[in-house]
């Protein structure tokens, strides 16, 4: 067993038990877990193995990868510059981005951007990781590209067309890359790096498929595991649609391809891609909600007003029923949370069982970050017993 290290308030031993079963019983390698609550931090844990080729322990300032959690600090970016009107949420985009009106598509709002309703989920040739590094590039291509669905016509992922359709918003209207914005704006004295320099890149948590107790499983996408009675028939589902090359699910997961090293790769940490290219410890993750909850980074109706749910429902890339905001996940099959947390909570999950979530409401900001990826397409309970557990303590 892991020796699971670091502070926790005893109001929130439960979070700390919970984490201790997860290495207990093989679920993990390494990981970390934080919890503000009331801005007070009463959770900052972490234990086992950042780098299983080299055993290197996890340690206190340990980033780790956050997969798709950096689209919740993309969509604050581009929320943030919607507040100081900067451009409409809800106006077409092409008043800003008049290239983008190809192939019907000048009807596209902001708003279908933030939520997923801009019809490109996929690029629709393949694309490789130094390719993806150029940012203005992607975006150009997204805008002379066909759309798969009438925007606003219904919602499907955009699992990484979203940074550089959301992140276009920012770099076009601010100057800056995302990255760049964030550590500007609201980022700058978190551990927090979307596009991470090499000194942080070193010291960072592998991604591995490995498992404690010996074998491999190649790694799989998605966030947290559904509730009991509908998991085997949508996990069959899922794993059936990400095999299939030609799947939506598949394009959009898959394509840009990290390349070599998969999403360890220098080159796409380097890049920082803005829907899953973020390097962050677990207190960096709830410390930025913790910011935006207590509204240190958004006016608190700025961030009411894009909790609200814009679409509910089917989903036209995970093929299960997902939620959005402006940006944020709302509670669904995507976001699973405990019955506490229906009302108010929103953030996002990453790949592999990732998860940063605020609730202002109860007052709490949650991030936990694996580096051994989630068993299943949709990940795993790893980090909805951890945020049950928190919420348990309030």
């Amino acid at each position: 067993m892991s020796t699971v290290q670091g502070t926790c308030d005893p109001a929130f031993s439960g979070v700390r038990d919970a984490f201790e079963r997860n290495f207990a019983e093989g679920r993990e390698l390494g990981a970390a877990v934080a919890v503000y609550a009331g801005g007070r931090k009463v959770v900052d844990l972490w234990g086992g193995v950042a780098d299983h080729r080299t055993g290197r322990e996890w340690a206190a300032d340990t980033p780790a990868f956050g997969f798709s959690c950096t689209k919740a600090l993309t969509a604050t970016a581009a929320l943030l510059l919607a507040e100081r009107g900067a451009y409409e949420v809800d106006g077409p985009v092409t008043d800003w981005w008049p290239e983008y009106g190809t192939h019907g598509k000048d009807g596209t709002t902001a708003a279908h951007f933030l939520s997923h309703q801009a019809g490109l989920p996929a690029f629709a040739r393949p694309v490789s990781a130094e390719e993806a590094a150029d940012a203005p590039a992607r975006a150009a291509e997204l805008a002379a590209q066909e759309p798969e669905w009438t925007p606003g016509d219904g919602h499907g992922y955009h699992a990484l067309t979203y940074g550089w359709l959301a992140g276009e918003i920012v770099r076009r209207l601010s100057g800056r890359t995302v990255g760049e914005f964030v550590r500007a704006e609201f980022g700058g004295d978190l551990d927090l790096w979307i596009g991470a320099p090499d000194d942080v890149i070193a010291r960072a948590a592998k991604l591995t498929a490995r498992r404690p107790g010996g074998g491999d499983e190649a790694p799989k996408s998605g966030g947290t595991e559904p509730p009991a009675g509908r998991g085997e028939d949508m996990l069959t589902l899922l794993a059936d649609a990400y095999t299939d090359p030609g799947s939506r699910l598949n394009r959009a997961l898959n394509n840009p391809h990290p390349g070599k090293g998969g999403y360890n790769n220098p080159v796409v940490l380097r890049a920082g891609w803005p829907a899953a290219g973020m390097l962050t410890t677990a207190p960096g993750l709830a410390g930025f909600y913790r910011d935006l909850i207590a509204g240190r980074v958004l006016r608190p109706e700025t961030l009411r007003e894009a909790m609200k749910p814009r679409v509910s429902g089917p989903d036209r890339t995970l093929l299960v029923d997902s939620s959005f905001g402006l940006g944020y996940m709302r509670p669904s099959m995507t976001f699973f949370t405990p019955a506490a947390a229906q009302e108010s909570a929103f953030g996002h999950t990453g790949a592999g069982g990732s998860i940063g979530l605020g609730d202002p409401d109860a007052g709490l900001a949650v991030a936990y970050l694996p580096n051994l990826m989630g068993q299943h397409l949709s990940g795993d309970l790893r980090a909805y017993n951890l945020v049950k557990a928190a919420y348990a303590a309030m």
